[in-house]
C-alpha cells in the first residue's frame, strides 16, 4: 500500500472518530436529554431530516412507535437494545449498532430536550427568559 493511500485512509479514519466530537444539533435536529446525563452520556442528536429522506413519516411515528413530540417516549438504551425504537434498525444490520456511543450522544451538555432551532423552541425558551426575568 502506498505511503499516500495510507495517509488518506488514516486522515478519515481520524476524522470519522472526531466528527462525534466536534457534532452541533442543526435546525430541525431532535435533542433528547429525558436520561442521557443522569446517566454521565451526553444528549442524543438525532437527525430528523437525515432520516426523513430515506423513511416516510409512518415507518417511525406508526410502524416503531415513536411519538410526534420530542422527548415523548420513554426510550433508554436497554429498549434500543432490545430492537424498540432506535434498536429497529440500528442493530448492526440495518444502521450501526450501539456500540458506537459517541454518535448518537454527540450534543452538547446541558443541552433540553427539544427540537433544534423549532419556532416553538424558541418561543418557550423566549418565554421562559422573560418569565425568570419577572421573579427576580
Amino acid at each position: 500500500m502506498s505511503a499516500i493511500l495510507k495517509f488518506i485512509l488514516l486522515t478519515f479514519s481520524l476524522a470519522l472518530v472526531a466528527v462525534p466530537l466536534l457534532s452541533k444539533a442543526e435546525y430541525g435536529d431532535v435533542l433528547i436529554n429525558n436520561y442521557s446525563e443522569d446517566a454521565g452520556m451526553r444528549p442524543v442528536v438525532f437527525p430528523h431530516w437525515f432520516h426523513r429522506i430515506r423513511f416516510r413519516c409512518k415507518v417511525c411515528h406508526a410502524d416503531l412507535g415513536f411519538k410526534m413530540q420530542a422527548g415523548g417516549n420513554e426510550i433508554n438504551m436497554l429498549k434500543i437494545i432490545d430492537g424498540e425504537y432506535c434498536g429497529a434498525c440500528h442493530n448492526g444490520e440495518v444502521a450501526w449498532s450501539v456500540e458506537t456511543c459517541d454518535l448518537c450522544h454527540s450534543g452538547m451538555p446541558g443541552m433540553s430536550t427539544q427540537v433544534h432551532q423549532s419556532t416553538a423552541s424558541k418561543l418557550l425558551s423566549g418565554a421562559n427568559k422573560k418569565k425568570q426575568g419577572s421573579q427576580q
